[in-house]
């Protein structure tokens, strides 16, 4: 059952925001063992520092699902966060094939999503559709989220 507190919610994708698709490089510093996805190096690990201060409880909305608690929380240094379960729908239209999940899964509570998809027809129907406030934060998937990201985010979930 979830935990319908009066804190916002941030749903938080991976690919894009997390491993983001610019040039390879090492962000962190981390060695990861042979054999692990390749990408995973792409992490800031300083990310998970940055999540946790955040005012809102995080939740995993990707399709990496469970694997995200797995993967990469441990790399983030992030406890095991709820994760989006997602329909099966072949939805076809203007609307990513989150948000209306992401919007039932929120039940009215304001809600950060931070993705790399999000559109203009993804924050007018959630505007229109959702009860609570909601803040639909775009991220460059060449640069992943970073620290202008988060003062963005902060200063929304301040507000």
């Amino acid at each position: 059952m979830r935990d319908f507190s009066r804190r916002p919610v941030l749903f938080l994708d991976v690919d894009g925001p997390l491993i983001p698709f610019g040039a390879p490089q090492i962000r962190s510093g981390m060695r990861l063992p042979e054999g692990t996805n390749p990408l995973l190096d792409r992490i800031d690990t300083r990310v998970g520092g940055w999540l946790s201060a955040l005012p809102c409880d995080l939740v995993w909305a990707t399709s990496w699902m469970d694997d995200a608690n797995e993967v990469i929380s441990p790399i983030l240094g992030l406890p095991e966060l709820p994760v989006v379960e997602w329909p099966d729908t072949d939805e076809e239209g203007p609307l990513h094939w989150k948000t209306r999940a992401l919007v039932d899964w929120a039940a009215g509570r304001s809600f950060v999503w931070v993705d790399d998809e999000i559109t203009e027809h993804d924050r007018a129907w959630v505007s229109a559709s959702h009860r609570g406030n909601a803040l639909l934060h775009r991220v460059d998937p060449t640069l992943g989220l970073g620290s202008s990201d988060f003062t963005t985010i902060a200063a929304w979930l301040a507000g």
